[in-house]
């Protein structure tokens, strides 16, 4: 058997935010529906990035962003074309849908499944905006720079293509023109037909990482094998066989973490300022960090994002036993920005399932994100004089680090010190209308970073846990293609991370290496707050905030006057970048 092994250049999209599930978000006030053609038309008049939203703090108690309705629409539909490889998920989910759990809870596979970041890997338009940019700086290294992004976004295209000896370009008269052969495959993104089809020969290897999962190339049309976790009855195999041209075989190793690993372990080129390729950079590595924690043997990643139903499931409308565990397809992780732009404006980017969805996925992540991504404390809360001491204790519960996967993602401890009437004596962290946190200096100045602090003293200083990149020259970039090294990685470790044997791709970057309170499964952060001449009783609340994409990132991205940037602008202008709230604390203190 010839088997097909990927290696993936550009991984932007990341299901695997945090292995854990509800919050509440921290809210605006919106631009009006019409926003994003105007800032599409300001800016293509202009040819700068759309003006951000002025910085005024929001409240984090409200819940709820203002004025803001999501359309109602049923999308565009599964794909339904079929190749020599592969089919796409309308064929499918033509019988495994309309399931129920034990509850009579719907957890359909095709409903499911269309709502998610898998299925909307090559619709992202941060991802397209992105990929453009990349394409933009060094536009020889376009063919290199498009398959390598479609290896894991339209891996179906991608395949076939390459089997075919075809191009594998992405953007303009690749995958995503709807005259290519390949459209339909292509923009059915991570879909039923790719995992069910990778073998599991090289998993957990290096070659398996970056994009490297392996397909069967050889067997034909009619005969090629579908993996699943359950073992198959002839008579089931025969309407599988006849109604999709595949054969249901038992594959466990399509419950693996490792499976996921193919694609969320990745190591990209980049280049110098000459555009000369200068080396490797580890851009994620999810797999590794869950691989060297205390989670691998016990929970894997399937256990978090694709949580099991109640009861038995039957897995087709054509019948068969009901099978349990039944792992549901809802791959829940952390990108709820993106999910909240796809609802506003599915019709417009064409996503194949409906607003309802959409709306259930999103909610999903806010379930997944707050009950069990981290817990916080606060201990030794003391006055003395006019000065506040404690400590801020997080505790991680995920299985990789936080914020998981692609670097744009970070998460920050909001404080606040409200006094006898209420008013703020002391805040640290606060989240603008822009996205953007007040006192943190890459938000301000995209040259400079915000350190790791192991004591926390002024309100213009602010507790991040981040990955920020470094260029070959030495300067601070959200540009993946120039990434050459970790100036700061600080993102919270799971639980049983050993350092000691860390690969270099899992390391910890910058001030948070000598700080011994920064460990497996959390931090300890010193506080000591001048609160003046406030008057107590005061209350202490501290708020671990997140974002999928960070101020900066999104920035950066809105400078350039691609038509893919503005589309994103747009998108971005009208939809607030506002953190969701992972965990929280209060206490209050007495003078």
């Amino acid at each position: 058997m010839k088997l097909r092994s990927c290696t993936l250049f550009l991984l932007l999209t990341v299901l695997i935010s945090s292995c854990t599930p509800g919050s509440t978000q921290v809210p605006p006030s919106l631009s009006a529906p019409g926003a994003a053609a105007t800032v599409q038309d300001q800016a293509a008049q202009t040819g700068s990035a759309p003006a951000s939203v002025a910085a005024t703090p929001v409240s984090a108690q409200v819940t709820q962003p203002a004025g803001l309705v999501y359309p109602q629409f049923s999308g565009a539909g599964l794909a339904f074309d079929r190749g020599d490889l592969f089919t796409g998920s309308g064929v499918c989910t033509g019988c495994h849908n309309l399931q129920t759990d034990a509850t009579g809870r719907d957890v359909s596979i095709g409903s499911n499944w269309s709502a998610t970041m898998m299925a909307n890997s090559s619709r992202d338009p941060y991802w397209l905006a992105t990929v453009r940019s990349e394409v933009e700086l060094e536009p020889e290294l376009r063919a290199v720079i498009e398959q390598k992004c479609a290896t894991c976004h339209a891996p179906m295209a991608e395949v076939t293509a390459l089997w075919a000896g075809q191009p594998t370009l992405l953007l303009d008269e690749g995958f995503q023109s709807p005259g290519h052969l390949l459209h339909g495959l292509g923009m059915d993104g991570v879909s039923c037909n790719l995992c069910h089809q990778v073998e599991g020969g090289n998993f957990g290897l290096a070659e398996s990482f970056s994009g490297g999962f392996a397909i069967d190339l050889e067997t034909p049309s009619g005969s090629r094998y579908s993996y699943g976790p359950y073992q198959v009855g002839q008579q089931r195999v025969t309407i599988m066989q006849s109604a999709s041209g595949f054969i249901p075989v038992q594959g466990a190793h399509t419950s693996q973490s490792e499976l996921c690993g193919t694609c969320h372990n990745l190591v990209t080129p980049f280049v110098d300022a000459s555009g000369q390729v200068a080396g490797e950079f580890a851009e994620q590595a999810i797999y590794s960090e869950w691989e060297n924690s205390a989670y691998n043997g016990t929970q894997g990643c399937m256990d978090c994002h694709m949580p099991v139903a109640e009861g038995a499931v039957q897995l087709s409308i054509t019948g068969g036993p009901p099978r349990s565990p039944f792992s549901q397809h809802t791959f829940t992780g952390g990108n709820a920005y993106m999910l909240n732009i796809l609802r506003y404006f599915g019709e417009q980017i064409g996503v194949s399932t409906t607003s309802a969805s959409l709306e259930q996925a999103y909610q999903a992540t806010q379930r997944l994100l707050g009950t069990q991504t981290a817990t916080l404390r606060l201990e030794n809360l003391a006055l003395e004089g006019s000065t506040l001491r404690g400590e801020v204790v997080l505790e991680s519960l995920v299985g990789h680090k936080f914020p998981g996967g692609y670097p744009s993602r970070r998460a920050w401890l909001h404080i606040r010190v409200l006094d006898a009437a209420g008013n703020i004596a002391f805040e640290s962290g606060a989240v603008n209308l822009d996205g953007s946190i007040t006192g943190n200096d890459n938000d301000a100045d995209a040259s400079r970073y915000e350190p790791h602090y192991t004591l926390l003293s002024a309100p213009d200083q602010v507790q991040i846990y981040e990955s920020i990149l470094l260029n070959s020259d030495g300067a601070v970039t959200t540009t993946l293609l120039r990434a050459a090294a970790y100036a700061k990685d600080n993102r919270l470790l799971p639980q049983g991370f050993d350092l000691a044997g860390a690969t270099t791709d899992t390391l910890v970057f910058g001030e948070a290496v000598q700080d011994a309170d920064f460990a497996a499964a959390g931090d300890r952060l010193g506080l000591l707050l001048d609160l003046g001449g406030a008057v107590g009783p005061f209350s202490v609340q501290v708020e671990l905030l997140y974002q999928s994409i960070g101020y900066r990132w999104a920035q950066n991205l809105l400078m350039d006057t691609t038509t893919e940037a503005l589309t994103f602008g747009g998108y971005h202008a009208s939809i607030p970048n506002l953190p969701l709230v992972v965990a929280s604390a209060q206490a209050d203190l007495q003078p």
